[in-house]
């Protein structure tokens, strides 16, 4: 590697008959063939530095192979995450939907929880209409057949009497008499009382 000598060295090899103008021409000599040769190694060097951090980004783009699937393999986690919360909330609108529809056909209580869970298919093969079902055929279908069973079904009857009710003249019944309700509204004679009224006083229904 070129370097340079200082003038104290140059007097030193010529001992007493260097003069300043040998040392000044000397000197620029020397300049003139060291800095260049240095300005060089500079720039060479500047170069090699060059090609170390272009070396090094290359190795990393090469490498680069192992983050981008990692990267892409986060973003499908993350986007399966969020298909799976989605999935998550429309199941469970499919599913409050199917058990107002099933409770409004009379499937209620612990029957309803049956139902629910022996209707997985047909929960997930409904379609909603805001918060409804829009195609309830296949849940007509259940419930005319599978859970018919499960249908709660009650009866209202009047209040059973051992007699008749009076007239209030203990003559003849009379229509008022017959059809008469209770302060809940339901009637007083039962559903056979009437009929046997009726069929023994068929003047009433003229």
């Amino acid at each position: 590697m070129a370097t340079k000598f200082t003038r104290k060295e140059i007097r030193e090899i010529i001992g007493d008959a260097c003069t300043d103008e040998i040392e000044n021409r000397i000197m620029a000599l020397h300049r003139g063939v060291v800095d260049p040769m240095l300005d060089d190694i500079a720039g060479l060097k500047a170069k090699a530095e060059m090609l170390e951090a272009v070396t090094k980004e290359r190795d990393e783009l090469k490498a680069g192979g192992d983050f981008k699937k990692k990267y892409e393999d986060e973003h499908a986690a993350l986007e399966n995450f969020k298909k799976a919360v989605a999935a998550k909330e429309t199941r469970a609108a499919k599913e409050k939907a199917v058990r107002a529809y099933l409770e409004s056909k009379s499937i209620t209580g612990g029957n309803l929880d049956i139902a629910i869970r022996g209707m997985n298919a047909e929960i997930d093969a409904a379609e909603l209409d805001g918060e409804k079902i829009k195609d309830t055929k296949a849940l007509d279908e259940l419930i005319g057949g599978t859970f018919k069973g499960l249908v709660v079904t009650s009866t209202v009857t009047g209040t059973q009497t051992a007699t008749p009710p009076a007239n209030g003249g203990g003559g003849k019944l009379t229509k008022a008499d017959i059809f008469k309700r209770d302060d809940k509204g339901r009637y007083v004679m039962s559903t056979a009382e009437r009929q046997k009224a009726l069929a023994e006083n068929p003047d009433l229904l003229k």
